[in-house]
């Protein structure tokens, strides 16, 4: 279950998208944003990426 402030806990275990809102220090917003741009992607393309990978590398034993 995800908990968001003051809304009702979503499941996701049917593997429908789940939005999230996210605030960034001003630089690293600027960074991503610029990410985007050389790779041709959208913004939450690269946020997803950065995150996919970023799991990968903490915890290599969890599967998608």
């Amino acid at each position: 279950m995800i908990s968001t402030r003051g809304k009702k806990k979503r499941s996701c275990q049917d593997g429908s998208p789940v939005r999230a809102s996210i605030s960034f220090p001003s630089d690293v917003y600027e960074t991503l944003e610029g990410i985007a741009t050389e790779k041709k992607v959208s913004l939450s393309w690269v946020v997803r990426e950065a995150v996919e990978q970023y799991i990968a590398d903490k915890w290599p034993l969890f599967k998608r």
